[in-house]
């Protein structure tokens, strides 16, 4: 089943989903995301039975609003869009930049979905102020209002009455993870942001070394937890390695031809890693755990996430 994709979201984890849900255990009570972004992979695990309760976390205050609108109000938030897709006709450049300018006077979640769906690359990207502060792509108008509806139904369908939202600190969000729970981590990665560091795709960055620390919190408390940390694009490494004291299992997941190495006329192809925790190992039991992953066809990933744990 193709999961419907409302919130188009450079980084967003939609293409190697699949490969994220084969290592759920059998039965996740809730599946919490502290760094939600697109969440993708909780869209993916409520399509596919993967999950019964779901907590959504970010920072970015207008992106958790927009989720709220999604899931709960979808009637509005599709007709907010359509409104202002309709609108920008004939003056699509100007009208971005007036729309871009109000949502960063007075957010609002119609104002900031529409951004999405017209910025450069559906890439996020904030000036020193916190201000959305990315171009308007001027080669097309951003997606069908049509289209859009749809998926915000399905993900609707998907999310309400079962989801929790939040705009918190991620390792207050850990905190109250229970040993029932699966997490999922996908913070910004390193070699991308350091620390307090600026970076203009995230409002704010996220420390190694405090990270690791509440990686260790997770393992004390026998907590099961996925980790998309780093990767390497061809010779290219991003990041250094996790220590060995985490005990985490890596997988490399091919993510397909770079992107940048197609416009450079190259064919390096990028592979996310991707960490289990110990106490998710144990769940999982002897389940095989293999260290690269991609390009497996519809039946072979049908009968591997449908395994038994």
């Amino acid at each position: 089943m193709k999961s419907p994709h409302p919130i188009p979201y450079q980084g967003s984890k939609r293409n190697i989903a699949k490969y994220i849900l084969m290592f759920f255990p059998q039965r996740v009570e809730r599946l919490i995301e502290p760094f939600a972004g697109s969440a993708a992979v909780s869209i993916a695990a409520a399509g596919h039975g993967k999950a019964i309760n779901f907590h959504l976390n970010d920072l970015n205050k207008p992106l958790i609003d927009l989720w709220r609108e999604i899931i709960n109000h979808p009637e509005t938030i599709a007709n907010d869009y359509e409104r202002l897709w309709k609108a920008q006709s004939g003056q699509e450049k100007e009208f971005y930049y007036q729309i871009r300018e109000e949502f960063n006077t007075k957010p609002s979640p119609g104002h900031f979905l529409y951004l999405l769906a017209r910025c450069v690359k559906a890439s996020v990207r904030y000036n020193a102020k916190g201000e959305f502060n990315q171009s308007p792509d001027n080669r097309r108008k951003g997606r069908n209002p049509a289209q859009m509806r749809r998926d915000i139904f399905a993900v609707s369908k998907l999310l309400q009455g079962r989801t929790t939202l939040s705009c918190i600190d991620y390792r207050e969000v850990l905190h109250q993870s229970t040993e029932d729970d699966l997490v999922y981590l996908d913070p910004p990665y390193q070699g991308v942001v350091s620390g307090s560091t600026g970076d203009p795709r995230y409002i704010k960055g996220v420390d190694v070394d405090e990270l690791i620390q509440a990686l260790h919190e997770l393992n004390e408390r026998r907590i099961a937890y996925i980790l998309s940390y780093d990767g390497r694009t061809g010779d290219r490494i991003y990041g250094e390695q996790l220590p060995d004291a985490l005990d985490l299992h890596r997988i490399e997941i091919s993510a397909g031809r770079s992107t940048q190495a197609t416009l450079l006329g190259q064919a390096a192809i990028t592979y996310e890693s991707l960490y289990l925790s110990a106490a998710l190992k144990r769940k999982l039991g002897s389940k095989p755990l293999p260290a690269i992953l991609g390009n497996i066809k519809p039946h072979q990933m049908k009968m591997l996430m449908d395994a038994p744990a």
